[in-house]
């Protein structure tokens, strides 16, 4: 189905995205079932909120094909236009505000320090002036639980507790539609239009393809680790790198599912 542009989309914001379909720059296929997807354009989003002090006006929503959350076109009082994330509960008309010590309202962007003890939200900076890294998926959000020296305790929407600096940004409020895991999608189709082949499960395979394939019958993965088709462990290998945002600041680890 052909997508008609809203008149309110500015062309500045948005550019087409070129298809990779999995390769490298080298044109080797780095991610299997990717290609063949519709043109798509991408919208810049304005995750870093850097236009401090100037209060723009929530001017139309727009659906973003690059991501599982709707998007909010801001219209600021100096005539520019950003695209940022759409909270739970924002509605076209009202105002929002990008600053240090702005009113923990929902859509401002302020200091973790400065939002009060149980607040919802998202778009979490992890670095000052890095722009919003965490917390950016439809329907989640963190809660700032606590407040130590200049740190602020928050808890991530998958039950980890993280010690984030007071002077980063947080955006207050839920983000909106948290019910996109519910959506059906209906047709073979339209998955290939997301630019999603088909895949086909290891123990499908033959032995030579596969490490899970061969035997009698359907046979599953066996006893032994389950391997990629390049015979490395699959589920259950960490691969996490410890780093500068890492072990250091973590409170509590996330649930085990």
């Amino acid at each position: 189905m052909t997508r008609f542009r809203n008149f309110m989309e500015p062309k500045s914001l948005m550019s087409i995205l070129p298809k990779n379909s999995g390769r490298n720059n080298s044109g080797k296929i780095t991610v299997r079932h990717q290609g063949a997807r519709e043109k798509r354009y991408y919208r810049e989003i304005d995750f870093k909120r850097d236009k401090f002090g100037v209060e723009g006006k929530i001017i139309a929503f727009d659906y973003d094909p690059n991501r599982n959350v709707e998007i909010a076109l801001v219209l600021y009082k100096d005539g520019e236009k950003r695209y940022i994330l759409k909270p739970q509960g924002l509605k076209v008309g009202d105002m929002v505000l990008s600053k240090q010590d702005a009113e923990a309202r929902l859509g401002n962007s302020l200091f973790l320090a400065n939002i009060p003890i149980g607040t919802s939200v998202h778009n979490v900076e992890l670095a000052e002036g890095r722009g919003g890294q965490m917390v950016r998926g439809a329907g989640t959000a963190a809660v700032v639980l606590a407040k130590e020296g200049s740190f602020a305790h928050v808890r991530l929407p998958s039950g980890e507790i993280r010690m984030i600096k007071g002077n980063c940004y947080a955006t207050v409020g839920q983000l909106a539609n948290s019910e996109w895991k519910s959506q059906i999608i209906g047709k073979a189709g339209r998955k290939r239009h997301m630019g999603i082949r088909p895949q086909v499960r290891g123990t499908a395979m033959n032995p030579r393809s596969h490490p899970h394939g061969g035997g009698e019958g359907r046979s599953g993965e066996g006893l032994k680790q389950p391997k990629t088709p390049w015979g490395k462990p699959a589920r259950g290998l960490k691969t996490r790198k410890p780093g500068k945002f890492s072990d250091k600041y973590i409170l509590q680890r996330r649930k085990k599912k």
